[in-house]
C-alpha cells in the first residue's frame, strides 16, 4: 500500500533542481493568505504543482514554437500554449504582466540611454559622484564644527554671566 504523502510529495530526484525557490513560493504564500497556516507538506505540493505547471505551458509552447518554425521561444508563443492548454483566463494575467514587463524594460532602455546621451563615462560619472560625496561630507564636518564652536562660545558666555552675577553678590561697596 503506498503512503499518500509519497504521492503528494514524491521522493528527491535529478529534477529537483528545476524547481522554483522555495522561499519565493514561500512568501507568495504569506501575501496572498497572511491569516492562514499552511502545513509544510502542502507547501511542498504548492511547489510541486506551480513547477508541473511551469513544464507544462513550457513544453506547450516548444511546441507552438516548432510550429512556427521558430527557435527561440518568446512570449506570443506561451501566450498561445495558454490558450492551446485552455488557461484563457490566465492569458487575460499573462498579457497584463507581459505588458507591465515591457513597460519596465523600455523605462531601464531610456534610463541607460540619457547616460549614453550624456558623453561621459561610467567611470567618469562614478568619480564625480565620488567628488560630490567627500565634497558633502566636509561641508557636514566643517557646519558640525561650526555648531560645536557655537556651543562652546554660549558656554563660556553662560559662565560668564554667571561669575559676573556671583561678583555682585560678594557684598563689596564700593
Amino acid at each position: 500500500m503506498s503512503n499518500p504523502q509519497d504521492e503528494l510529495c514524491p521522493p528527491p530526484s535529478e529534477d529537483d533542481e528545476l524547481t522554483l525557490p522555495r522561499a519565493s513560493i514561500n512568501k507568495m504564500i504569506k501575501e496572498l493568505i497572511p491569516s492562514i497556516r499552511v502545513a509544510n507538506e502542502s507547501r511542498e505540493l504548492i511547489l510541486n504543482c506551480c513547477t508541473e505547471f511551469i513544464h507544462l505551458i513550457s513544453s506547450e509552447a516548444n511546441e507552438v514554437c516548432n510550429l512556427r518554425n521558430k527557435k527561440t521561444i518568446n512570449a506570443e508563443h506561451v501566450l498561445e500554449a495558454l490558450e492551446r492548454l485552455g488557461f484563457r483566463d490566465y492569458k487575460h494575467e499573462a498579457e497584463a504582466v507581459l505588458s507591465d514587463c515591457k513597460a519596465v524594460a523600455a523605462k531601464r532602455r531610456r534610463q541607460s540611454t540619457r547616460l549614453e546621451h550624456l558623453g561621459i563615462p561610467e567611470e567618469e560619472l562614478l568619480r564625480q559622484q565620488q567628488e560630490l560625496f567627500a565634497k558633502a561630507r566636509e561641508e557636514q564636518a566643517a557646519a558640525e564644527q561650526a555648531q560645536w564652536l557655537n556651543l562652546q562660545a554660549a558656554a563660556i558666555q553662560q559662565k560668564d554671566l554667571n561669575n559676573g552675577d556671583n561678583d555682585e553678590d560678594d557684598g563689596e561697596d564700593y
